[in-house]
């Protein structure tokens, strides 16, 4: 299952859960990537919970 954030800017941040790890792709506004990268689930856990705080 992927989870979407739209940014501040326009842009999304898309995060999929693969198992124990975690993929975080990042667009701009236009939908160009920006990044991509992969965490392991405690790390993603973080950054999840600071985009659903914002």
């Amino acid at each position: 299952m992927t989870r979407t954030f739209t940014t501040a800017d326009g842009g999304t941040i898309d995060v999929t859960r693969h198992g124990a790890e975690v993929d975080i792709h990042l667009r701009d506004a236009s939908g160009r990537t920006v990044a991509t990268v992969v965490v392991r689930d405690g790390d993603a856990s973080v950054v999840l919970l600071s985009l659903a705080n914002a």
